[in-house]
């Protein structure tokens, strides 16, 4: 424990370090800086406006919510009196892992803060819900934003209702909070002002030693991708090369994370010749790139420099997310466009990893997409020639906010502590900026007009494509608990393609459902082999299979795999090697 001395000096330190990050953010006030908040206070100030207008017009409901509150608040009194005065035990615990420290149950004090805040927490979120007359959006805004202020003002996120936190500043004397304030500012300078709170600790990990590292060349580049070769670990390996599309929202390393869960390593391990694409990280230079330079300079691109590498026209394709777009999209052009080099057949099958094509049921996401928002997108991009990577990564964050931004707040600047070595969350601090042109482009049309799920709805490089001419085997993967991807929404989507459509659905969400390896053997998936109407219809007919659905899929895979080869060796065939995987587009940081 520090001594009087030298906690007068942290605090003095501190102090000048706060006087700092005070005049840095003045500085940037005053410079004119262009600056873009999402979410966009006055979209949420429209919501809520509309709320009471609707409120007002009709109030019954309303007060008739607010008195079964207070009955209820008048029967946790009375509870909470009785185990004062008569002993009754305390309610059970709430299967909630912001209150896992004990006292939240043995501690009558405690107890009670914390039925109350879930009392009323409960309370204001069923009052919204139940306002009738609302539009569907700004109604799921108003649920939306409600609950991230219940979230925020959870007792766990302050001092003095937080025993864990309390307990912790009289062990060590009020040093948890120094450090905590130490780590704000640490920050507060890192992020330019803006508050995120660190989520790993991120001297832990290196790309290329113990994330990303399954060896490789870069045996491509060009503006907006390098292309990377896996060396192989078998002595032969299937025909057909197989290329994997991640999002260009965050970085394709999400699937080359340690090797115990690797999706690729695994891949490699199957006897695969694995290419991966790897996106650049856009800055003002990329302004103009739009979501057809994705199509010609990424995936069409890569097919070609892959049959220069290894002699094989033909492919077999995987894609992430918006990848999993970009890949249906191009399926949709090259069935289009009758362009001889690119003709459907070059793709032999597609899998599409919590890929959504049909976007009327976007999820929470929808909260963030309206004219007002884009329009305040628009300008934002149009002067700086990009989106910046926290703005986007502030959007997801807040899908889940309990997990990704207040469970940080509590162990960082409450308990002072620093977080935790995790290769998933160095990945998820790894964010990405979005060009202008491609990103209003995707917004607008994907999102506001759900135009890609219409014939002609999307016009690519002067072709009108339409998703259902895509005959292109295909594999569609989706995660039960997804927050970004709705699997019902992807399921949608799947029916859309003509070919033959295999849709299997995973546990978990976005990420953890979809890096699940066989020998985890965690989680399960469900398949049907019919495709009914209705998402709901195949959950209904679908079978259970315990583990990954990564076996699964090479199993589907199988009849497109071609024959086996003598290995490849990347930078042996035509194309040279450029430097060692994972690549330098990679490593640009914001």
């Amino acid at each position: 424990m520090s001594t009087a001395p030298d906690r007068l000096t942290q605090l003095s330190d501190l102090a000048a370090r706060w006087q700092q990050v005070l005049q840095a953010q003045l500085s940037q006030q005053a410079s004119g800086a262009p600056q873009v908040q999402i979410p966009d206070p006055q979209s949420v100030q429209h919501a809520f406006e509309a709320l009471w207008r609707v409120v007002l017009e009709k109030p019954e409901p309303m007060l008739r919510a607010q008195w079964d509150f207070w009955l209820a608040y008048a029967e946790l009194t009375q509870q909470t009196l009785r185990q004062f005065w008569l002993g009754e035990p305390p309610p059970p615990a709430v299967p909630d892992k912001r209150f896992k420290d004990e006292l939240w149950v043995n501690n009558q004090v405690f107890g009670f803060v914390k039925q109350a805040y879930l009392l009323a927490s409960r309370h204001i979120q069923d009052g919204v819900a139940g306002v009738e007359g609302l539009d569907v959006h700004t109604a799921r805004q108003v649920n939306f934003y409600t609950r991230q202020f219940v979230d925020a003002l959870a007792p766990t996120n302050f001092l003095a209702t937080n025993p864990t936190a309390l307990k912790a500043t009289l062990d060590s004397g009020g040093e948890n909070l120094i450090q905590g304030f130490s780590h704000l500012l640490d920050d507060l300078q890192r992020n330019g002002g803006r508050l995120m709170p660190k989520m790993t600790d991120t001297t832990a990990f290196t790309l290329g030693a113990n994330v990303a590292s399954t060896p490789g060349k870069v045996v491509f580049q060009n503006a907006l991708l390098q292309l990377i070769q896996y060396a192989p670990s078998t002595s032969q390996v299937h025909q057909t090369p197989l290329l994997i599309v991640p999002p260009w929202i965050n970085k394709f390393y999400i699937l080359d994370l340690k090797p115990k869960n690797s999706l690729i390593k695994w891949l490699v391990d199957q006897g695969l010749s694995v290419f991966v694409i790897s996106w650049v990280n856009p800055d003002a230079r990329h302004r103009e790139m739009d979501f057809a330079d994705y199509l010609q300079q990424g995936v069409l691109a890569a097919l070609d420099a892959i049959e220069a590498a290894t002699g094989e026209k033909r492919i077999n394709a995987a894609a992430y997310c918006i990848g999993g777009t970009l890949l249906a999209s191009t399926l949709a052009w090259m069935a289009a466009a009758k362009d001889k080099r690119y003709p459907p057949s070059r793709i032999k099958s597609a899998a599409f990893f919590t890929t959504m094509l049909d976007f009327r049921e976007p999820g929470e996401l929808g909260v963030f997409i309206d004219e007002q928002q884009l329009a305040g997108l628009d300008a934002y991009m149009e002067e700086k020639g990009y989106l910046e990577g926290h703005q986007m990564a502030g959007v997801f964050n807040l899908l889940r906010e309990n997990d990704l931004i207040w469970s940080f707040v509590v162990n960082n600047y409450l308990l002072g502590r620093e977080p935790m070595p995790f290769d998933l969350l160095y990945w998820n601090s790894d964010a990405t900026r979005m060009p202008a042109a491609m990103h209003r482009f995707y917004l607008r049309k994907m999102y506001l007009e759900n135009a890609l799920q219409a014939p002609g709805g999307v016009t690519l490089a002067g072709v009108p494509i339409d998703l259902r001419a895509i005959r292109t085997p295909a594999y569609f993967i989706s995660a039960r608990e997804d927050h970004i991807a709705p699997w019902t929404s992807t399921y949608v989507g799947a029916r859309l393609l003509s070919g033959p459509v295999r849709f299997v659905l995973g546990g978990s969400g976005h990420i953890a459902g979809i890096v699940n390896p066989p020998a985890a053997n965690k989680y399960c998936y469900a398949s049907n082999p019919a495709l009914p109407p209705t998402a709901e219809d195949w959950l209904a007919g679908s079978v259970a299979h315990e583990g990954s659905w990564w076996s699964d899929w090479d199993a589907w895979l199988a009849p497109h795999k071609g024959k086996l080869v003598p290995a490849r060796t990347p930078g042996a065939g035509s194309l040279p090697a450029l430097e060692e995987a994972p690549g330098s587009y990679v490593r640009a940081r914001l």
